[in-house]
């Protein structure tokens, strides 16, 4: 799979830990920066990864941030991305299973690293159940108009 990572200064760290991670199961990554703890802006990762996913160049993103929001809210600004922010196992499961989210983002003074892994690993084993939920995440798509 094709999975676009990005970070700001906060995150950078877990970035490249979840990076790591994912090269280890055999996913094609794209780090779309930021490549130091230099300080910088959430909105230009969460912008990057989106459009990695927009244009059909990654099929799923990974975002880091303090708190896993900013970029999420970034990322959501471009047209075909579901960016949820997520805490743990469950909340990762979810997010894909009910709201078929493509972009996975967590925030680094949260969520330790192993919980970070774990919950990535939960993401990308859920599949989108559909039903009940399909209607819900059309009307989600349909707000971008």
């Amino acid at each position: 799979m094709r999975i676009a990572v990005g970070a700001d200064h906060a995150g950078f760290e877990l970035k490249q830990g979840l990076a790591e991670f994912l090269r280890g199961l055999g996913h094609e990554v794209t780090d779309v920066g930021t490549y130091s703890e230099e300080r910088c802006d959430y909105p230009d990762f969460g912008a990057a990864i989106g459009k990695a996913i927009s244009s059909g160049d990654s099929d799923l993103g990974v975002g880091v941030c303090g708190s896993g929001i900013g970029i999420a809210m970034a990322a959501n600004k471009i047209p075909g991305v579901r960016a949820a922010t997520v805490h743990d196992v469950t909340s990762a499961r979810l997010a894909r299973e009910h709201n078929d989210a493509n972009v996975f983002c967590v925030g680094s003074r949260f969520v330790g690293h192993q919980v970070a892994i774990e919950a990535l690993e939960a993401f990308l084993a859920a599949r989108f159940q559909g039903g009940r939920h399909a209607p819900r995440v059309a009307k989600l798509d349909d707000l971008l108009g």
